[in-house]
């Protein structure tokens, strides 16, 4: 038994070692200035150090890589975005603000990857589910702080939450996608401060 569960080990690690590569070829291919659609398995797989075969042993195809990809990106941005509250010594305007220039940070870094699933969204019926999918998501947990403010008093009971919620998590992807797609970063702080104070404004004004 201990035999079998060492084999198991060593094949789980292994697996996780070439898709790890897989994965970090597939960005530096992404800034090389490819698109996701011009780019061929065959060039994926010897960038990752294996053969094309070898490819298929541990992805479906482009499209599985990149959902894995927009995976790791989702889980990223949600452990951001998770630590903030809107009360407490980290919560409030000021913690809205470093949360959203946290998130610049994060998504200029992959902004080749973001631009890829965006792309690829645009005529994969799987890509698109998994964007929407991380979309409902921080729709979802902002919807649950609004209805917590609610309760607490510090938010109009007349605000209707989901739909804060859609305006305040689609606009704000909006705004970081062409954010990081035409600023140097430069005025990252500015852009994140503005952000903030709208969100909290939507939320506290009962404007919707």
């Amino acid at each position: 038994m201990a035999s079998t569960t060492r084999r198991a080990s060593t094949a789980s690690g292994r697996r996780a070692a070439v898709e790890a590569r897989i994965l970090s070829a597939i960005g530096e291919l992404l800034r090389d200035g490819k698109t996701y659609t011009e780019l061929r398995v065959e060039q994926i797989a010897v960038a990752g150090g294996i053969s094309r075969s070898g490819f298929y042993l541990y992805f479906r195809d482009k499209v599985d890589v990149l959902l894995r990809l927009s995976s790791l990106l989702k889980s990223d941005s949600f452990e951001i975005v998770r630590h903030w509250q809107p009360c407490g010594p980290a919560g409030g305007l000021d913690g809205l603000a470093r949360t959203y220039e946290q998130l610049f940070r994060h998504y200029c870094k992959h902004g080749s990857l973001l631009a890829a699933i965006n792309e690829v969204a645009g005529y994969d019926a799987s890509v698109l589910e998994s964007r929407t999918s991380t979309q409902d998501q921080f729709i979802d947990r902002t919807m649950k702080l609004l209805i917590e403010e609610q309760l607490a008093g510090r938010t109009p009971a007349d605000v209707d939450p989901l739909c804060a919620a859609k305006v305040m998590v689609q606009g704000g992807l909006q705004v970081i996608a062409q954010h990081i797609a035409t600023s140097d970063g430069h005025d990252d702080a500015g852009v994140a401060l503005e952000m903030a104070c709208a969100a909290i404004g939507m939320a506290s004004s009962g404007a919707l």
